[in-house]
């Protein structure tokens, strides 16, 4: 369902492009972040580009695993960097859709996670998993770190939060899940021994994120604010949501294109999902790694028209919403037959509006 669905989003978007006389795997490909990804994959780091009087865009606000896997495909077959990044996200979209199922399956049964993740795949902004993007590698080493954290294989869960980390900047909300997810248990012991892998994992969740930031500090000469220096000439920083405030509030005065009130739509229905999960006694891991990715989205500021993507990697907000479909469609099914059909028609269409026509930064 999670191929179909995405594989019917592609096809939606090809059509789109073909018909303004462009070609859909370029603007798959090569959109947006996606030339710094390909850029860091070719020739590593140290490109900036002067944007304005106070905006230096360095290439060092991106993590690096996802390049580091590009090179990895170009090198071993005879793939362009483009095609490599695509496959890579591709890859990425399918084993986040089969963690996110097991996840599921674990905590609501099959006919929750089958349900959850057709929705993940039918989310608005579900077009960027079919892009040269890292959420899909994110949202991968997530739902693999959350699914080890509740079958209690700690190490793995550490492994995996650090490789996580390696992906984005809000990779950090893996590590954090875990993490509170190792006090929780901790507390639980108060005093009995628990066993060295808990400690391990521990300690290995934060050390991708916090490495890759440390590394850009030292070679900025900051080691503790090199990298927030470099978002901060990005226009991006963390101000407790005053400029998202501010730029709903000129939206609600003035408007502006079709992108910023539909983030705003999908932004605050995020925020209502999580009260629901939260409400819903959901795993503390699950809980964690779902409101740090919010935070982070409703905190920061710059590129307001970016937050539905990175909420992507949130697939536990879906949770409360995947258990109503599953419930509506036992005792209505054609009523949940006609929700799943509007999400993908809202999916496909404003998808492909997002990659061919808005030309606002994904």
């Amino acid at each position: 369902m999670f191929a179909a669905a995405r594989l019917t989003g592609l096809l939606v978007v090809a059509v789109a492009a073909w018909a303004q006389g462009r070609h859909p795997l370029a603007l798959l490909g090569r959109s947006w972040d996606s030339a710094w990804y390909l850029g860091i994959a070719a020739h590593g780091y140290g490109r900036t580009l002067q944007a304005g009087p106070e905006v230096v865009r360095s290439d060092l606000a991106f993590f690096p695993l996802y390049p580091a896997l590009i090179r990895c495909v170009t090198a071993l077959t005879p793939l362009s960097g483009g095609a490599a990044a695509l496959l890579v996200a591709w890859a990425a979209a399918a084993a986040a859709a089969y963690g996110i199922y097991l996840v599921g399956a674990r905590l609501r049964g099959r006919a929750v996670a089958t349900v959850l993740v057709l929705l993940w795949g039918l989310l608005p902004h579900s077009v960027v998993l079919s892009m040269a993007y890292t959420e899909p590698v994110l949202t991968a080493f997530a739902a693999w770190s959350l699914y080890a954290v509740l079958t209690g294989r700690w190490l793995r869960a550490g492994t995996l939060a650090a490789l996580a980390g390696l992906a984005r900047p809000n990779g950090v909300a893996v590590a954090a899940a875990v993490l509170a997810a190792a006090a929780h248990e901790l507390w639980r012991a108060r005093g009995r021994k628990v066993t060295h892998r808990l400690w391990t994992g521990a300690a290995l969740a934060p050390l991708g994120w916090g490495g890759y930031v440390l590394w850009v500090g030292l070679r900025e000469r900051d080691p503790l604010g090199g990298y927030f220096a470099v978002q901060r000439l990005w226009g991006s920083r963390f101000d407790f949501g005053r400029g998202s405030l501010g730029f709903v509030k000129h939206l609600l005065l003035h408007g502006d294109r079709f992108v910023f009130p539909m983030t705003m739509v999908i932004v605050a229905a995020a925020v209502l999902l999580f009260a629901l999960l939260a409400l819903d006694r959901t795993p503390l891991p699950l809980l964690v790694h779902s409101g740090v990715l919010l935070l982070i989205a409703l905190g920061g500021s710059g590129f307001f028209e970016c937050k539905p993507r990175f909420l992507l990697p949130a697939f536990p907000l879906l949770l409360p919403l995947a258990g109503a479909l599953v419930r509506t469609a036992r005792a209505r099914p054609w009523h949940a037959a006609l929700v799943a059909g509007a999400l993908a028609g809202l999916s496909f269409a404003y998808g492909a509006y997002l990659v061919v026509v808005a030309h606002t930064p994904l």
